[in-house]
């Protein structure tokens, strides 16, 4: 059995606008396991990101905060440590791959640059040494002609041959944990069903857990083993990828579900919007944000937040009506 990696306790992280408290991620409790692939989904504004960025320490203080809550990542609070440890924690043991590689490679550095100094300072390598690998590692994401391409820059590459760059630099350093921050948005079908690829066999070669946040369900299908749902800053519903496909325990990933194509339908149904939109984090009432989206809502739903409760083992949703989802959803 794999031993845990990481758990995130009650991680509160809010945000202080002169319009009120967004609590962006408000009271997330899961944890990743050491060689694990697992699914952060949910709409834009649901908090996925902002619960990476706090495990990275990257909030923007002010106007953000991380109020209370642990990350436990081997033992260790990461949330206690000082600036100077948690650099040291950051690409060495724990990687980010963003979202747009643009911007987040410096435009006026090399490429051979910004994988050495990685590698120079958390492997302590030379620079020869530091060069050699850095090439290597561009030849196993599918850059073809690495090593010459170590003097480029990065408007020299295309979106997908960046992110690849991106990739390449998260595992530089052999990392035990990569997360993934909806790394193939940019890109377009083809090159994403690449860029997946080759990072999930990056991360099984080296053993490293990797964590993608994603609103693409067909990634979370193909790509994660578990599956965590949020919505308004909180989890709605987690478990295996095929507990979460197979048998939805809360409306909204089953609305999520059904706005996605199928091709294993022999009539393929039409699809289903789900109706509203993502309420505004800022001093939600205590009762279900998704209550007013939800068709199967009852009065209990407008009047407290449910709990996150284990419907079977290892799968939890939060919902009044979890149990007779099925039945209702076919009415």
């Amino acid at each position: 059995m794999a031993e845990r990696l990481l758990e995130v306790n009650d991680l509160a992280t809010y945000f202080f606008t002169a319009d009120g408290v967004v609590k962006a991620v408000d009271g997330v409790t899961y944890h990743i396991d050491e060689g694990e692939s697992v699914a952060i989904v949910g709409e834009s504004g649901c908090g996925k990101s902002v619960s990476a960025l706090s495990i990275m320490r990257l909030i923007a203080s002010p106007p953000g905060r991380i109020v209370h809550g642990e990350v436990i990542f081997e033992g260790t609070d990461i949330l206690k440590l000082s600036e100077a440890e948690m650099r040291d924690v950051r690409g060495n043991d724990i990687s980010m791959v963003f979202q747009e590689p643009m911007t987040s490679l410096n435009p006026v550095l090399t490429i051979g640059y910004q994988l050495t100094e990685a590698l120079k300072l958390h492997m302590d390598l030379n620079h020869k040494q530091a060069l050699e690998r850095a090439g290597n590692l561009l030849e196993q994401v599918g850059i073809p002609d690495a090593h010459r391409r170590l003097k480029d820059y990065p408007h020299q590459f295309s979106g997908g041959m960046r992110q690849r760059v991106m990739i390449a630099l998260a595992v530089s350093c052999n990392p035990r944990m990569i997360i993934a921050d909806e790394p193939t948005t940019a890109l377009d079908v083809t090159i994403q069903a690449q860029v997946l690829e080759v990072m999930r066999n990056m991360a099984k070669e080296y053993g490293t857990a990797l964590v993608m946040i994603t609103h693409n369900l067909g990634v979370v299908a193909r790509y994660a083993e578990r599956v965590i749902v949020m919505y308004a800053g909180k989890i709605i519903e987690s478990g295996s990828s095929e507990d979460v496909y197979n048998d939805p325990r809360h409306p909204y990933t089953l609305g999520l579900l059904r706005s996605v194509p199928r091709l294993d339908e022999a009539i393929p149904e039409k699809l289903e919007a789900i109706e509203g939109l993502p309420p505004l984090v800022i001093d939600l009432p205590d009762a279900c944000a998704f209550a007013p989206r939800c068709k199967f809502a009852i009065d209990k739903c407008n009047e407290k937040m449910p709990e996150l409760e284990e419907i079977s083992p290892g799968h939890m949703a939060r919902c009044y009506v979890a149990s007779e989802l099925h039945e209702l959803a076919k009415k």
